[in-house]
């Protein structure tokens, strides 16, 4: 055997199996964590961040569109002043979620969040679609908050300034028409230029560093938070208990429009509200102390963006007819123009554009990272996903084209497909990660863990996944259409391109004097070496 040496090695082809049988057995194969482990240590990310820089990440990429926009489209048109009810379930169920990502990241402390955690529990295919859904989250996400922006941007400049902007450029030339079931063009629209250019400004910063982009962060997300507060205490004076009645509208003949149906519809409309605090995950390898400051942060921010929807929600609908809201991609500031304070409403828009510039900027900093986990896993391709400036230490092109691909999605679509798409494709990636907590339990049971969800395997992580799945189904037909022909396109891709380059799985080749052979059909040594002479 001279000259041989194994390229690598894994679970073997058993006697007999056949090919097929094999290969789904190969995309089913678990990562282990001292493989995770591994891929931490070998990092060549800068750690820079502190438990501070993960929860300003946190509350910058949670507090944004949800809030500033989703708010009142889902008071006038799904469940009127119970918005705030939507908020309250989308929040329980996602707390379960941030409980099982907390001990999930305490465990596995690398930039693949979801992705990765799915490998280690459920193994390599599952991971795969779980890694290419959460570009729904983050890629598409940052288009949808993009959108808000360019919303609040317009009205800015209006307000402040009288200066009106033209509907030709800064608002989407394609829509969906949900009664016919089909996409339009909008007349007179022709592309969104704000929305396009504020991703791409995010994305140069992006590829700069990420301590850079987290001391923007830091500062946008102050003034938002600021902003919110006051609009509350300003605005509050002026709830007026009548908006409140009726509390839940009667049902219109539609599941999704009003009636307790309606606010279920909403719920997983406005569950978009609470997708961000994972994106703390992603920076994973980023952080100095990961496995104590990243349950931390996402437990942190997301008790102080609960407390911060419950109340907008209500001073929103008591303020101003929840009828008024319907279709307007500025609430907050429809609610501060009827109070008759010019100022609180040139307040309002400057605090909706600080804080949607942090959503955009903490999504578009997850995609890339989530990339470079399946890159380094063999997944996706490392001449693209897995190259790191050698000066900024980023993973600048694919900061790049997913900068260049969610500019272009913002600048063509509305927000409200776009919300919708986001919010099924994260439902799916929390479903995994409440499910992963629990095979994790039993198959990792003496693991070191610094964060557990309480309660045992079977109360949370259960219920967390079991609300998700019922989210999932009450969303709009459309909208899971979308996402499972974006599924079948990434299984397309694996099946091309991920499973024939996967690091864990194709072990099936030796090296004759340095020759590479594929030895899977091979039954024993001299059909290797006929091989390896030709």
């Amino acid at each position: 055997m001279s000259g041989y040496s194994f390229i690598t090695s894994g679970v073997p082809r058993q006697p007999g199996e056949s090919k097929w049988k094999y290969n789904i057995r190969k995309s089913f194969t678990i990562k282990s964590l001292a493989s995770v482990d591994d891929d931490a240590k070998n990092s060549t990310l800068n750690k820079e961040l502190g438990v501070f820089d993960l929860l300003m990440i946190g509350l910058g990429g949670i507090i944004g569109s949800g809030i500033f926009v989703l708010t009142g489209e889902v008071a006038g048109t799904k469940a009127g002043p119970a918005v705030v009810i939507s908020f309250i379930l989308a929040g329980i169920t996602a707390s379960f979620s941030a409980l099982s990502y907390s001990e999930l990241a305490s465990m596995i402390p690398v930039s693949g969040s979801t992705y990765t955690y799915a490998y280690a529990t459920m193994g390599e295919l599952v991971a795969w679609i779980i890694g290419w859904d959460l570009t729904l989250e983050y890629l598409v996400g940052a288009s949808a908050v993009a959108v808000g922006w360019s919303g609040y941007f317009v009205y800015l400049f209006s307000d402040g300034f009288n200066i009106e902007f033209s509907n030709s450029w800064t608002s989407a030339p394609i829509t969906y028409n949900n009664t016919l079931g089909k996409f339009e063009i909008v007349p007179g629209a022709y592309f969104n230029v704000p929305a396009f250019v504020i991703v791409i400004l995010l994305t140069i910063l992006l590829i700069i560093g990420i301590k850079e982009s987290s001391r923007v962060n830091t500062m946008v997300v102050s003034v938002k938070l600021i902003v919110l507060t006051i609009f509350c205490i300003a605005a509050g004076i002026y709830v007026d208990p009548k908006n409140y009645s009726p509390f839940i509208p009667p049902n219109e003949g539609s599941f999704s429009q009003f009636g307790f149906t309606g606010v279920l519809a909403g719920t997983s409309v406005v569950f978009f509200a609470f997708i961000g605090f994972d994106s703390i995950s992603t920076t994973s390898q980023e952080a100095r102390n990961p496995q104590r400051d990243i349950p931390i942060a996402i437990m942190s921010s997301f008790g102080i963006v609960t407390v911060f929807y419950i109340s907008v929600c209500l001073v929103l609908t008591g303020v101003v007819n929840y009828k008024l809201f319907a279709n307007d991609p500025a609430p907050l500031s429809i609610a501060a123009k009827e109070t008759g304070m010019q100022w609180l409403g040139i307040f309002v828009d400057i605090g909706a554009i600080c804080g949607l510039i942090s959503v955009i900027l903490v999504l578009l900093m997850g995609q890339p990272r989530i990339f470079l986990a399946m890159a380094n896993d063999g997944l996706f391709f490392p001449k693209l996903a897995s190259k790191i400036h050698p000066r900024f230490k980023t993973p600048y092109i694919t900061t790049a084209v997913c900068g260049l691909l969610c500019a272009t999605i913002a600048a063509l679509f509305p927000i409200s497909i776009l919300a919708e798409l986001t919010s099924v494709g994260t439902l799916l990636a929390f479903f995994i990660v409440n499910i992963g907590v629990i095979i994790l339990r039993f198959t990792a049971p003496d693991a070191p863990r610094k964060f557990r969800v309480p309660g045992g395997p079977f109360l949370f992580p259960l219920m967390g996944a079991l609300l998700d799945l019922l989210l999932l189904v009450t969303s709009s037909k459309a909208s899971i259409e979308r996402l499972f022909i974006w599924m079948a396109i990434g299984l397309l891709i694996y099946g091309l391109y991920g499973r024939n380059h996967s690091k864990a799985n194709n072990f099936n080749k030796i090296k004759f004097n340095n020759v590479g052979i594929d030895v899977m059909e091979m039954e024993n040594i001299d059909d290797i070496i006929k091989t390896s002479k030709n």
